[in-house]
């Protein structure tokens, strides 16, 4: 066998390291009596803290990455406008250069009208057929102005003409048209106030008739009315005549009782009870005052028995007294025996105490006693 040396799993070293290390720092937020007692997580406050930082420079970072952004905006309208602006003034200028290159007024079909003959009327000879003595145009001299003058006149007559006949034309066709219109109009106002002639006339006569059949209704209503109340007129002076002539009115004792045979008592009616006969009134009497007999007869033998039993209340009461002392007696001596041994187990522990303090106890404990205590924050 050959001694290899095999290579350290530095892994486990690692591991029991950072568990010691993580032990250590356990120990440390446990047994600081600062922290344990006022309830304050430093570490968790500054990585709050942290945070908070991170947050606010990031807010910061993003706002000035939005003004950024809104300054290069701002800049971008504004190269954009200043390109418009500059497309807008080249295609005005272009404009302007084609006008004035293929647009000049003296180029016109009027340009004779408005500029005169210079630059509008032509010779149809070519000038190398022409001799250097054969000078045709002159400055300020017009070749054939007359005839084109009066070709103009005419044709400018023959417009004229044409488009007052177009004028007189559409005139009169308004003008027909309007009178259409306006037959047709009447017409149509005609038809409507017929209409509302009729209809006028068919309101009048449903009004008529609807007033017609009302004052039926009403005089209908009234012949009712007017039986209803005489019949009413009749029932109330039967009720009163009826009334009138009852027993209830003339307070017939007889009609207060009604036989039922049998030997049985007569019946006595509640809707027409007038009240009790004196013979019924001098039976209640004597029945009152043979209660008030009995009744005075039953105080008298309550009070007989309430004295009985105050006597024997009395003499119990006695006996209670004398039990309450002999009672309390014995409590007495029950006291005086517990107080005095009391006093011995007092006597017996006061020395056990002192014995335990002066000879038992003699030895103080170190420092190596406290400190093998609390060594682990498992």
């Amino acid at each position: 066998m050959f001694k290899v040396d095999l290579p350290v799993d530095e892994s486990t070293e690692k591991a029991v390291e950072r568990r010691r290390a993580a032990e250590t720092a356990r120990k440390a937020r446990i047994f600081n009596t600062r922290l344990r007692v006022m309830g304050l997580d430093l570490d968790t406050l500054n990585q709050q803290v942290q945070e908070k930082k991170h947050q606010q420079n990031m807010e910061k970072q993003m706002d000035k990455a939005l003004d950024k952004l809104r300054i290069y905006q701002d800049e971008a309208l504004v190269q954009q406008n200043n390109a418009e602006e500059e497309k807008r003034r080249v295609l005005n200028s272009e404009l302007t250069n084609y006008w004035a290159t293929h647009q000049r007024p003296e180029d016109s079909r009027d340009a004779d009208l408005k500029f005169g003959l210079k630059g509008a009327f032509k010779i149809a000879i070519p000038e190398n057929e022409l001799g250097p003595a054969s000078m045709q145009i002159f400055k300020g001299e017009g070749v054939g102005e007359e005839l084109r003058m009066r070709e103009q006149i005419r044709k400018t007559e023959r417009d004229l003409r044409a488009q007052m006949d177009e004028n007189e034309k559409r005139h009169m066709r308004d003008k027909h048209i309007e009178m259409l219109a306006s037959k047709e109009l009447v017409q149509q106002d005609m038809r409507g106030a017929q209409q509302a002639a009729l209809e006028e006339v068919c309101k009048r006569a449903s009004r008529i008739a609807l007033e017609n059949y009302n004052q039926a209704l009403a005089k209908e209503q009234a012949e009712k009315l007017e039986e209803q109340r005489k019949r009413e007129e009749q029932e109330n002076l039967a009720e009163m005549w009826h009334t009138m002539t009852s027993d209830m009115m003339t307070e017939c004792a007889e009609a207060t009782e009604r036989q039922v045979g049998g030997g049985r008592p007569p019946q006595v009616l509640p809707d027409r009870w007038k009240g009790m006969s004196p013979e019924q009134l001098k039976s209640i009497q004597q029945e009152r005052e043979q209660q008030c007999l009995e009744r005075q007869k039953q105080r008298d033998a309550e009070k007989i028995r309430e004295a009985a039993w105050d006597l024997k209340l009395l003499k119990l009461s006695r006996e209670a007294e004398k039990e309450d002392l002999r009672a309390a007696e014995l409590n007495r001596e029950r006291r005086i025996q517990m107080d005095r041994y009391n006093m011995q187990l007092a006597r017996e522990q006061l020395a056990q105490q002192e014995y335990l303090n002066k000879r038992l106890y003699t030895n103080k404990p170190t420092k190596d006693y406290f400190y093998q205590f609390n060594t682990s924050s498992r």
